[in-house]
């Protein structure tokens, strides 16, 4: 037998015994194994298998399987390691999938009892009635999990009062490399010999771990670095501390997953501050920003950050994080967010007053905005904890802010002196970074800009890396400090700890895993940095002809597009937004913006990148995206992947066929119009069983009443509309609105025509939107050039539409559709939201409302409205109406996603997505709140999935016109 046959079938082999032992799921797949080859490192290593536990006897069993075929095993949370430590060549056990129960929650003891997939906002949220909270405050809080937390002993912003995970930790349940399991926890000298008695891994643990101790004792006292924000190496100083009980769960925070595999963890709650104040220092420098710090730790805060202009120049250009450019002062080079929480409001706006005096006398910036609100701060919150994926978002081709020096800390009274440094070092080298961190405990986040394809530039990363490294030790600081050391940073720990406090954490790693089997090559014996590079190792690109111009969508080409993800993870979060709504429920890597887009780039790095587009694998990893387009303004870096599933599905029917139901809905105007002047023979019962069983549209799914009396015909049998005082407007008669929900387009016209504007209707046909999503890009093609063209001849007056899906299609889809085709940024660029026509005829005077009929109004967006434009102009015109109480939503997508919620198969899904949020919210709501929504997919969800009628805004504006 060959070597590879041998290869094959000892892999097999091991599929078969965790198939045979496992209740969680087992994938050897080469799609799952590619997406968990990547991390948010610039790193990537095939694993060759993937595991998702169900319990803790799951995890014993896959440590024993690995042990029984000789394979490593990397545990892994969120995948959101920065250094590479949830990547390595064996097995992957992801956490996070099913093992996210908080199984206990003791107010009175202030402790929580989770499995390690416990998300850390999930656990707040649950421990937030309580007035309690988990103390490090990471700025992945909504994805990183507990599990990871301990296992990079992450901090975070607030590190400055509570410390790191590893002041949280009381005890752990644990599997250890020889598939035994312990329970890590405090013990007194009595428990810690009984202990040591033991015949048994544990046993040998307690037995020899304090001879290392003690062998090594004069450099684990000298060696250590001594500034305390550490997440590098192995903690034995904790296990040296006289003063402290011999505790193993607080010394396997930080090893990443190589000493053990926890499987639950008692952690600490803290009391949560009752209120939290903000001021944000503008400043003409990144240097006097960080000068400006000593005057706020002098007031006791809670945290101090800092953000460059790289990084505020990037968040203006996304709608999601807009709304900070718009409260700033002046174009600041830096910001300095100091937040102070407490009980006593009047006591932090106090200090918060005394930090603006102190700045001012002491020249530092030019202006601080206070904030002291939830709505003032909000805005900031958002931006400041999203600054990795902003600076991601600059990211240009395979040339990408890397981190490898973006860890390092320093006693904050010599940050000022070793970011000049620092800046020195880069600069001598041509490199360009993004700065941003927590100034407060002297670590900066500084991330070069570094193209690792380039062999000349990985030769200058790790040259720049060597320097960082020796100025860290020139200021006594650390060059982990709360990300870990992975395959980023420890190669340099010989150098760092020195070679007697390395060897002892050798015999730490040999002791706990004599065979290395638990994430090898983390901490110790590890390879060099320049070792398994993501970028370097990815062939080019094959050449590819596509339907869609991928230059207009970003990324310059397919892959270039998909390869823009850089696997920070913002597409598993699970409480707010809309991205991804298929993950949301599912919790499955694959129905995350983050696992598509990678199972994309290796379809599209394949010799036949056509062929492996129809690939049936790559088509299940792309099955449950709803293309609802939130990952496009979302995702800091704008994956688009509605666009890319788009032109994927055109491949997959040139191999395949396209399938008749997508030929069905592709004509979805024709149909329409059908059942409009057939109506209401065509809103008679169908056979719902005949028509699953035939074109696999749910039985279970209300199908659209057609009106007889369609926009079109109400338009042309009513008098003229007059010449406007304000021109022209042209208003988009879409599928939806012209013939199954017309008194939407009535509404319009008739608030259009009172605003004093001459309104005409484009109906000559569809804007393509519905063949697109369908993957039928060549007609999706000719009816927006039928469209574009008519519209382009109008004139030059406003474009208008009441469903957002098809009246945004004119600014997005069009462009990717009609490259080069000067009629389409015509058009585009007279697209407006007819919201902000009346809103500006409301606030003139030439409309005038009286008092709302329904005092609250709900109000629910549709996503391609909050990815393209967002929902500001619905809700500000909404709140135009007196007397109304408006309450947007946040409720993710409703599940609907146009023809997404008819089909059959993916019915279930679109339930479930609708009652992840937005269905219990809308049963939460008083029976006499009206529920508004502008797409008409959601109003139709929304009805099917709670039983209330929701409307148009419009409408409910009509109503109250005077």
């Amino acid at each position: 037998m060959t070597a590879p046959t041998e290869r094959r079938a000892a892999v097999r082999d091991l599929e078969a015994t965790l198939r045979r032992d496992l209740d969680g799921e087992v994938a050897f797949d080469d799609y799952t194994r590619h997406l968990f080859s990547r991390d948010a490192s610039m790193y990537a290593i095939e694993p060759r298998g993937v595991v998702f536990p169900r319990h803790a006897d799951d995890v014993r069993a896959a440590v024993a399987a690995a042990a029984e075929h000789g394979v490593p095993l990397v545990p892994r949370g969120a995948g959101t390691s920065l250094a590479g430590q949830t990547i390595g060549p064996g097995l992957v056990l992801d956490l996070s999938r099913h093992m996210r129960r908080i199984v206990d929650l003791d107010p009175d003891a202030r402790t929580a009892l989770v499995e390690p997939g416990v998300v850390q906002d999930q656990l707040n949220r649950a421990a937030a009635p309580h007035g309690l909270m988990f103390g490090p405050d990471t700025s992945t809080s909504n994805r990183a999990t507990i599990g990871g937390m301990m296992g990079n002993n992450s901090a975070g912003s607030g590190s400055i009062r509570y410390g790191m995970s590893i002041d949280h930790v009381r005890a752990l349940d644990v599997v250890l490399s020889d598939a035994t399991t312990a329970h890590l926890a405090p013990v007194d000298e009595r428990e810690h010999d009984r202990r040591a008695g033991l015949d048994t891994l544990e046993g040998r643990l307690y037995r020899e771990l304090p001879k290392i101790v003690e062998a090594h004792a004069a450099s684990i006292a000298g060696d250590f670095p001594a500034y305390w924000r550490r997440s590098g190496g192995y903690r034995l100083d904790r296990l040296a501390d006289p003063g402290t009980p011999f505790d193993l769960a607080k010394f396997v925070v930080g090893s990443e997953g190589t000493l053990v595999v926890a499987t639950r963890a008692l952690v600490d709650l803290v009391p949560k501050p009752a209120r939290t104040v903000i001021a944000v220092g503008h400043f003409t420098s990144v240097a006097g920003a960080i000068e400006a710090t000593d005057d706020a730790l002098g007031l006791d805060p809670s945290a101090v950050e800092m953000m460059d202009r790289t990084i505020l120049d990037l968040s203006r250009q996304k709608i999601e994080y807009a709304s900070l450019g718009n409260i700033l002062e002046g174009d600041p080079e830096a910001l300095l967010f100091v937040s102070f929480t407490g009980d006593d409001e009047a006591e932090l706006v106090g200090r918060l007053q005394e930090l603006t005096a102190r700045w001012q006398r002491h020249g530092h910036g030019y202006h601080t905005l206070q904030a002291v609100t939830p709505a003032q701060q909000s805005g900031l919150l958002k931006v400041r904890k999203s600054s990795l994926g902003l600076l991601m978002a600059a990211s240009e081709g395979t040339r990408r802010p890397l981190a490898f020096i973006e860890d390092t800390a320093v006693d904050p009274r010599h940050l000022a002196a070793y970011t000049h440094r620092f800046k020195q070092v880069l600069d001598r080298h041509g490199l360009t970074a993004g700065f941003y961190g927590h100034c407060s405990v002297g670590c900066l986040h500084i991330r070069p800009f570094v193209d690792v394809a380039d062999p000349a530039q990985v030769r200058t990363m790790r040259a720049v890396a060597e320097e960082i490294k020796e100025l860290v030790r020139e200021y006594g600081g650390v060059n982990s400090s709360e990300h870990g050391d992975g395959l980023a940073r420890s190669e340099f720990n010989r150098e760092l700890y020195g070679d007697d406090l390395y060897e002892a954490m050798r015999e730490v790693k040999g002791l706990f895993d004599p065979d290395d089997r638990l994430n090898p090559g983390k901490i110790v014996d590890a390879p060099a940095m320049t070792e398994h590079l993501r970028d370097a190792a990815l062939p080019p690109a094959p050449p590819l002809r596509t339907h869609l111009d991928f230059e207009v969508v970003g990324g310059g080409d397919m892959r270039g597009a998909a390869d823009r993800c850089m696997n920070i993870g913002l597409c598993r979060k699970s409480d707010a937004g809309a991205m991804c709504p298929s993950y949301m429920v599912t919790r499955h890597e694959h129905d995350s913006t983050r696992g598509r887009a990678n199972a994309l780039v290796k379809a599209l790095s394949e010799p036949d990148p056509k062929a492996a587009l129809g690939d049936e694998g790559l088509h299940d990893v792309l099955d449950l995206c709803l293309m609802c387009k939130a990952c496009k303004s979302e995702c800091p870096l704008g994956v688009d992947m509605a666009t890319l599933k788009a032109e994927t599905l055109a491949h997959h029917h040139e191999r395949h066929g396209t399938p008749l139901r997508s030929r069905v809905f592709a004509a979805i105007r024709g149909l329409n119009r059908l059942g409009s002047a057939t109506a209401p023979l065509s809103n008679l019962p169908l056979p719902r069983r005949l028509l699953e069983r035939g074109l696999g549209i749910a039985r279970a799914r209300p199908l659209p009443v057609f009106a007889r009396r369609n926009l079109v015909s109400w338009f042309r049998r009513r008098p003229a509309s007059v010449a406007g005082s304000q021109g022209t407007v042209t208003l988009l008669a879409d599928s939806f609105t012209t013939y199954t929900d017309p008194a939407v387009g009535r509404a319009a016209v008739e608030l259009l025509e009172r605003a004093g504007w001459h309104v005409e209707l484009e109906s000559g046909g569809c804007c393509g939107r519905a063949a697109f999503s369908k993957g039928l890009l060549d007609r999706a093609k000719e009816q927006a050039r039928g469209l574009v063209h008519r519209l382009a001849a109008t004139g030059e007056g406003p474009i208008v539409g009441c469903e957002p899906s098809c009246l945004l299609t004119l600014r997005d889809e069009h462009r990717a559709l009609l490259p080069g085709d000067p009629a389409v940024g015509q058009v585009a660029g007279r697209v407006r939201q007819l919201e902000e026509l009346l809103t500006e005829a409301i606030d003139d005077g030439r409309l005038v409302l009286r008092e709302a009929a329904a005092h609250r109004i709900v109000f629910h967006g549709h996503c391609h409205q909050k990815a393209e434009v967002g929902t500001a102009a619905t809700v500000a015109l909404l709140r135009r109406i007196p007397g109304a109480e408006v309450v947007e939503l946040d409720a993710g997508c409703c599940g609907m996603a146009g023809s997404f919620g008819f089909e059959a198969e993916h019915y279930d899904t679109s339930m479930a997505v609708g009652e992840d949020r937005l269905f219990p919210a809308v049963r939460a709501e008083p029976d006499d709140t009206v529920v508004a929504a502008t797409g008409v997919s959601c109003r139709q969800q929304i009805h099917h999935g709670t039983g209330r009628g929701a409307v148009h805004p419009l409408q409910l504006v009509r109503e109250a016109l005077r």
